[in-house]
């Protein structure tokens, strides 16, 4: 495993390239993959990096755009090979929201809204464990702990002196108001919150009840930005069976603006910590 190949961002560039090449040929998808025989759904999924892709795929789509440099053409094929590589997160095998973890991990910038639990970057060792174990009630004890490596190891992009992750976090009071676990470990868990806020890259913002209804009121989310500008940003919203990931402009733009109205709304950063600590101090009574 190569560390420094992160193979969903290969996928999304080289998918950007193929989709680049594309429209320069002036061709729908439909025609491409009538001409490859394959479904248009398979370009597609190729084309948003959703799936992975051969080489041999990647050299019968260059035939098709009559791609002719040869240094272009080696270029997309030396992607799809590390593209197909693994990254730290298939060491605990099947993971639902790899691709997530892909992102996150190449990732410059996320800024998070959260309604009902503290982001999982910012959560300590228990309150994960107790946090998944009651959201997933049936899961085996091993697939829990699973998770929660998988959570910890997430973490040290906080922790990085490198390239930490910087992280802009607006918290409902809902989320610190939901006793997991029990209120020994939610005392803990909100100490670690307004310690984790004073890191120079770390912002958490509280959105208090009395606020009333807000642009996050339909759910969490999270907005991805990546250091290379040819990386458009991601909209990332969770689902139970299956997530959603908005890549285009006006979409990304809209969640944008939603969240610029939420952060405009919460508690500046010093009230949110006089704020989360008074309810960390009625967890200890």
């Amino acid at each position: 495993m190569a560390s420094n190949v992160n193979p969903t961002v290969r996928r999304r560039r080289l998918g950007q390239e193929l989709r680049r090449l594309r429209e320069l040929k002036g061709m729908t998808a439909e025609e491409v993959a009538d001409r490859l025989l394959v479904s248009q759904s398979k370009i597609s999924r190729l084309e948003n990096g959703r799936r992975s892709i051969s080489q041999r795929d990647v050299r019968d789509l260059c035939g098709v755009y009559e791609v002719e440099d040869h240094r272009v053409v080696d270029s997309l094929m030396q992607m799809a090979k590390d593209s197909r590589q693994q990254g730290w997160w298939h060491a605990f095998g099947d993971i639902p929201y790899s691709v997530y973890i892909g992102l996150e991990t190449d990732a410059a910038s996320l800024r998070v809204y959260e309604p009902q639990i503290v982001p999982g970057l910012l959560q300590t060792r228990e309150y994960a464990e107790a946090l998944i174990t009651g959201a997933l009630p049936e899961t085996p004890s091993t697939d829990v702990e699973k998770r929660v490596q998988v959570r910890v190891r997430r973490q040290e992009r906080i922790a990085s002196d490198e390239s930490p992750l910087r992280l802009w976090a607006v918290v409902d009071e809902a989320a610190l108001r939901r006793v997991v676990g029990n209120k020994e470990m939610m005392r803990e868990q909100l100490e670690h919150l307004v310690e984790q806020s004073q890191l120079p890259h770390v912002t958490v913002q509280v959105l208090p009840f009395s606020m009333g209804a807000h642009p996050g009121i339909t759910g969490h989310y999270a907005i991805l930005e990546f250091p290379d500008a040819s990386d458009s940003s991601v909209v990332y919203i969770e689902g139970v069976t299956s997530d959603l990931y908005l890549e285009k402009a006006n979409d990304v733009h809209k969640y944008t603006v939603m969240y610029e109205h939420l952060r405009a709304q919460a508690l500046n950063v010093e009230q949110t910590r006089e704020f989360i600590e008074d309810i960390a101090k009625s967890y200890a009574r």
